[in-house]
């Protein structure tokens, strides 16, 4: 399964770049996030509660980032297990470019999942993988943007 997408935020690019290495707002983005871990600048760990379709599974997994592009672009591979629900891998190449004091996020991610997740129909899977993509970035977008006008009312 692949993704692609972009959003515009109003904060500039060192703003967004210094927010999705920030474990706290991260952990507030993902959806179902109970817990986020950072043990380095490069290494996660996270605990995710998920529904998709019947499935309701609770996945332990491990992200690692590739900043050698930072802070223009970036890649994060991770992968999760879910117990009797499932197991996913995958990853993500994210760009950033500034334009007019404002910044351009793009991603390309990619996925694969297996056991009973893997069962539910690439249709299902591919519809949910959007909705959480789409709340990540939209809550991302709020923080982000909120944090820029509150430092311009300041």
């Amino acid at each position: 399964m692949e993704l692609t997408d972009e959003i515009t935020l109003k904060a500039p690019l060192a703003k967004v770049y210094a927010a999705l290495n920030d474990p706290e707002v991260l952990q507030q983005c993902i959806p179902g996030c109970e817990e986020l871990i950072q043990h380095s600048a490069t290494d996660l760990e996270a605990k995710v509660v998920l529904k998709v379709g019947p499935v309701k599974a609770r996945f332990s997994g491990t992200v690692q980032l590739d900043v050698s592009g930072a802070p223009e672009a970036f890649s994060l591979t991770g992968q999760g297990n879910g117990g009797a629900a499932g197991h996913a891998k995958g990853g993500a190449h994210v760009t950033l470019q500034e334009r007019d004091g404002k910044t351009v996020l793009r991603y390309e991610a990619k996925a694969e999942i297996g056991g009973k997740l893997a069962q539910l129909g690439s249709r299902l899977i591919q519809s949910t993988a959007k909705k959480l993509a789409s709340k990540f970035f939209l809550k991302f977008a709020e923080i982000v943007d909120q944090d820029v006008s509150a430092s311009l009312d300041a």
